[in-house]
């Protein structure tokens, strides 16, 4: 099974607010990635659209044809947005909105277990087709907590590979022990008829080690190190490298 690569475009989205015009085009560059092999585009847009827009979303919807991940905190704003865009994949992350990145996954407690469910809900009655993805933590859930998010209609999880990523660069005698938690978590999430998506962190150094050690991972997005490798390489290139990095 081929592991997809969704390219998260926030970073060029704030390149582009530096300056407060359309320099880079994040249209035209969304356009080329898929052009040049890119099979999803993730975004978070958050409140403060300190990157990605509201527009922004709607514009990209419109325009591409791969798959269209949307990151986010179910709030009503959030939730308005996936009515309106339909889009292929909703990921729910557990961030306040004053967060500057996705650092930590859903704790399993009731009151979470509570928002998730009425999420779900809205988004089967609201945008039938999206498949509904929730960022996870392995370090903090129980197999029996992705019983329940089976049961409440999860579709996938995220892998917040966060402290994958760090073990890898700075205790490099750990990754291991590190993915062996990653691999008992995604396969039990397996055996329970979820997906696994993963992200957070990922570049062209710790990905094949992750690939290699849970080699059923359906997508992984990737946005920072991506566009700084594009800063290099060029979009191109640089798509090439990372298609290359996730085989096996």
């Amino acid at each position: 099974m081929a592991t997809v690569l969704s390219v998260n475009v926030n970073k060029i989205a704030t390149l582009r607010n530096a300056r407060r015009g359309n320099v880079p085009d994040l249209i035209a560059c969304v356009r080329h990635l898929e052009a040049h092999g890119a099979e999803g585009i993730t975004v978070h847009p958050r409140p403060d659209e300190r990157h990605i827009t509201r527009q922004d979303v709607l514009m990209i919807a419109k325009t591409i044809s791969v798959e269209l991940n949307v990151e986010g905190y179910p709030d009503a704003r959030y939730m308005s947005i996936i009515q309106e865009v339909q889009p292929d994949q909703a990921t729910l992350v557990p961030d306040p909105p004053n967060v500057l990145t996705s650092n930590a996954g859903w704790q399993i407690h009731e009151s979470n277990i509570k928002l998730l469910s009425k999420a779900v809900q809205d988004i089967r009655e609201k945008s039938p087709h999206t498949r509904i993805s929730v960022f996870i933590n392995p370090y903090d859930v129980l197999n029996e907590d992705l019983f329940v998010l089976k049961n409440i209609g999860i579709d996938r999880i995220e892998l917040f590979t966060g402290p994958y990523a760090h073990t890898f660069s700075s205790q490099p005698d750990r990754v291991d022990e590190v993915l062996h938690i990653y691999k008992i978590t995604a396969s039990h999430a397996y055996e329970v008829g979820l997906k696994i998506n993963a992200g957070h962190d990922l570049n062209l150094h710790n990905l094949p080690k992750l690939i290699r050690t849970i080699p059923f991972i359906s997508e992984v997005s990737i946005g920072q190190a991506f566009i700084a490798d594009s800063l290099f390489y060029g979009f191109t290139e640089t798509l090439l490298r990372y298609k290359l990095a996730l085989r096996p």
